[in-house]
């Protein structure tokens, strides 16, 4: 859940700050973008902090090296969110991203459905974490995809 606290709060931040006069912030989408960006750098840090070793324990069984796969999920989300900032491959790292979303959609499920454990407290539950994803591949096509001005 905190990751979506994460998004919504960046996300009014940014909206404010282009209320404000901030002109790269003036419209919704500019600022969806900025709040998946920052909820992208957050959980993309975890998977270089101590949290890593349970993200770990969520891939499902026959992936090989689940602490390689934990370091360049990470890296992919940092690099995503970046991406939706850059005005130049925005599309293309939302596309990027919403693959990637349905790329880890079954470690979720993994997690939830075996008990995995995420600093002592249990993986989201399946009826949160599906509508959660879908959520975010919604927003990340329409603030990094669909076409309109802003």
């Amino acid at each position: 859940m905190a990751v979506l606290i994460v998004l919504v709060v960046t996300t009014l931040l940014a909206r404010l700050a282009g209320r404000t006069g901030i002109k790269a912030l003036r419209s919704w989408p500019a600022a969806v973008r900025v709040g998946l960006a920052v909820m992208l750098f957050f959980t993309g840090a975890a998977h270089f902090n101590s949290l890593r070793f349970d993200m770990a324990a969520m891939m499902p069984p026959g992936i090989p090296n689940p602490m390689a796969v934990v370091y360049f999920t990470g890296v992919c989300e940092i690099l995503g969110g970046l991406g939706l900032l850059i005005p130049r491959v925005r599309m293309a790292a939302a596309a990027a991203l919403i693959v990637f979303f349905l790329a880890v959609l079954p470690a979720n499920i993994h997690a939830a459905r075996s008990g995995v454990a995420l600093r002592g407290r249990p993986a989201t539950p399946l009826v949160v974490r599906i509508p959660m994803q879908g959520l975010f591949i919604a927003l990340t096509w329409w603030a990094g995809i669909h076409r309109r001005r802003d």
